[in-house]
């Protein structure tokens, strides 16, 4: 088992920047942020190969956001920027378990076998 720790949400202006951690109680392999919006579905936000070489972004975020992780902490970080009220939503940490490649990483939730609690980003416009 994998415990997965969110930090960093809260309540921000439009245009601000916020930095989400996700703390692995052990080491993991790839990882993703997700997020999910008052009435609407989980969507992707970023994932990271285990190697930390691969990434990638929901267009959405893509030149806003940026994915991170510090493999000797087993630590992955969600850089955001020129946050938009649209960001509003509970932020969500996944790990995988399988060693896939060490470039893989994934857009697709069911690829994940652990979740963090979520933390709440609010974007106010």
């Amino acid at each position: 088992q994998v415990q997965l720790v969110e930090s960093g949400g809260g309540l921000v202006q439009a245009g601000d920047s916020l930095r989400l951690s996700c703390a692995a109680s052990r080491r993991t392999y790839a990882m993703g942020w997700f997020r999910q919006a008052r009435g609407k579905e989980r969507e992707f936000v970023a994932g990271i190969s285990w190697n930390g070489v691969t990434t990638s972004y929901a267009d959405s975020v893509k030149g806003r956001f940026t994915i991170s992780r510090d493999t000797a902490r087993n630590t992955v970080y969600l850089q955001m920027s020129s946050l938009k009220f649209e960001d509003t939503a509970v932020y969500y940490c996944a790990a995988d378990s399988t060693p896939h490649s060490s470039i893989w990483v994934s857009d697709l939730s069911n690829e994940y076998d652990y979740w963090g609690q979520g933390t709440q980003v609010t974007v106010s416009s």
